[in-house]
Formats: structure tokens, sequence, C-alpha cells
């Protein structure tokens, strides 16, 4: 069974948008898009004429980053497009569902409602680890996309290398197995990407907002077998990426050294900021964690967000979440940053 039959079968036999961009290949005068043909002032990358759907500099430089081919590969406005595809692509409205494991990422659930596709929750244990024997337990046949997020967000804690290989080769023939890796960068088990050629069922979404530091520019990446990139870019906008997004990631991805420093910083800011939130007065609990964020359990959370806010701090409530009604998110930023939180949680002046 190939993983195109558990897609909508409307969307592999519609007709996809061709845009003018696409018709352009060698040409040299562009009249076909109804463009203007003056570039703006100042403006030097030619912002008069649509992108490129895939820019094929871009797609290089990220299959050469994650080790992939580049049809295995698909490039758009953060990793939301790409679950929003997925979830458009597999899931008939009012008849197929995804699963979860909360607490996890909103995005998956709020891509599933918008589609009125059903969502299935397994929760995760109580230390936050992922139960494959739950998960392949709730699985029914309406279920076509399974969403996992390693390291998870908002607790921190990775799904290990075997779980994932175990849940793909049993979803094989049923569902699509998607593991998030928007902030494996800060792991140290490192990612899955490398098993894409062996499933046709798993999908793996990349980020170069966390560790490459272009949240602002929303380039998100999905690595999947080819048939699934080449069934999702036929229901993707025709422009997805403006070009000053795509220069700004190549600009940042021509100088890797420069993330790396940034990434062996939070790595060790990480481990900094846990030893020291636990030795404050009031925390609970900090959680483990493998990305550059620490969940942390209060006596009275509400009031110290409360108290970090009206010092200018603002970390994430996360209280709403299943398991972590006593907790908040702090994401590690600068030392000075990290140390003016630990400040104000010390008692010190704001």
């Amino acid at each position: 069974m190939s993983v195109l039959d558990l897609a909508r079968p409307e969307i592999r036999a519609m007709q996809p948008y061709s845009s003018a961009r696409m018709e352009a290949s060698g040409g040299k005068v562009f009249l076909n898009a109804n463009e203007s043909p003056w570039t703006p002032q100042g403006d030097d990358l030619g912002c008069n004429r649509y992108p490129d759907p895939q820019p094929a500099a871009l797609i290089d430089a990220l299959a050469a980053l994650y080790g992939v081919q580049r049809d295995q590969l698909l490039v758009g406005r953060g990793s939301d497009e790409a679950i929003d595809l997925l979830v458009r692509a597999f899931c008939r409205a009012g008849e197929d569902a995804i699963l979860i494991q909360p607490p996890t990422f909103g995005m998956y659930a709020v891509c599933a409602h918008i589609q009125n596709a059903a969502v299935i929750e397994v929760a995760l244990a109580a230390d936050f680890t992922l139960d494959v024997d739950a998960v392949l337990a709730a699985v029914t046949p309406a279920v076509k996309l399974v969403f996992i997020c390693s390291p998870n967000n908002p607790t921190g804690q990775t799904v290990p290398r075997a779980a994932v290989e175990r849940l793909v080769q049993a979803l094989a023939g049923r569902a699509v197995l998607v593991v998030d890796e928007a902030y494996v960068e800060f792991a140290e088990a490192g990612s899955v990407a490398d098993l894409i050629g062996q499933y046709d069922n798993l999908a793996i979404l990349r980020t170069l907002s966390k560790a490459w530091a272009l949240a602002g520019v929303r380039v998100g990446t999905l690595l999947a077998h080819a048939d699934v990139i080449a069934l999702l870019r036929r229901i993707m906008p025709p422009y997805p990426l403006p070009l000053p997004c795509v220069a700004a990631a190549l600009d940042a991805l021509s100088t890797p050294s420069i993330a790396a420093e940034h990434i062996a910083i939070i790595d060790e800011q990480r481990g900094v900021m846990r030893a020291a939130l636990a030795r404050v007065a009031g925390v609970r609990e900090v959680l483990p964690s493998q990305a550059n964020f620490l969940a942390v359990r209060f006596d009275d959370a509400g009031a110290v967000y409360q108290r970090l806010l009206a010092a200018g701090i603002v970390v994430r409530d996360v209280r709403r979440y299943p398991n972590l009604a006593d907790a908040l998110r702090i994401t590690i930023g600068t030392p000075a940053e990290n140390a003016r939180v630990l400040a104000i949680l010390q008692g010190g002046a704001a």
C-alpha cells in the first residue's frame, strides 16, 4: 500500500493551479503574470516579480543541511503551513482524524479543527514520556496522521529513536507519522531525518525559527517521501516565500558557525538555569529539557508570572495544558537576560 492511498482521493485527482512563475523557465522578458516591469526604489531582489514557488538555492541549502534529497523537501511559511497542508491533504472533513499526545504544540489540533477532522488524544505519561503502546492502541481506521513532538513543546523531553521507528513501522499502511523537530538542534539525540528514505509514511517538520534565529522570516521545512512532497505542492499556495525571507534564510545558512555558537550558549545556559531555578524558593520542579526552554512548576505560578511581567519579563503561561496547571515555560535567553530572571525570582529588585 502506497502512502498516497492514505490521502484524500479528491486531492490526488485534482488539477493543481499552474502559476505564472512555473511557466517562466528560460524566459527573459516576463509578460505573463501581470507584474509591474519596474523594481521598487532601493530594491536589489527583484521584488516586482513573483518569487519561485520553491526557490532552488534554498531547497539545495536545506536539503544539504538536513541530509535529504531535493524531492524529499518542501519549504513554506514556518512549520505551521506544513501542518495545515498535511491535515488538508490526508483528512476528509467530518470523517478522518489526527492523533496527538497532550500536552503538546497546539497547532496540530487547531489545523484539525479547521478541517473538521477529529482529534484523538493520548496523554503523555506523568513524567511526560510517550507511551507507544497507548498510542498504537488508540489508532483507529479514521486516524490518518499521528503527530509527535521531539523535543516536546512545552515540556522539553525527546522521543527515543527506537520509539519513533516502532511507531512508523506499526503505522505503515495505516497513518503518516509526523515528527515535529522544531527544537532538535538543541537535543543530544539528534534528528531522525535519515529514516526518510526507509519509510514512506514518515514526515518530519523542521524550522529556521529557533536555532537559526529566524522566527521573523517564517521559513519552515517538511521532509517526507517524494510522493508526499509532490502531493502537498498541489495544494500549496503558489508563492509561499517572499524574496526578502529567502535572502535572509540563505544568508543565515551561509554562516552556520554563528548558529552553532548560539546553540552552544543556549545549551550551557539551560544547564545553568535549571540548576539555579531548582534552588529558588517556591519552585516545585524544573522539568528536564532538550529544547531552548524550561518548564518550571511553582507553588504559585500565577503570582510568579505577574511578578516577572511587572519587571518587564514575559514568559509563557502554560497552566492551561494537561498536567501543567502549576507551570510556566521560560525560554533560555542571553546570559544577561537569564541572570535578570533569576534575580527577580530570588527576590531582587526589578
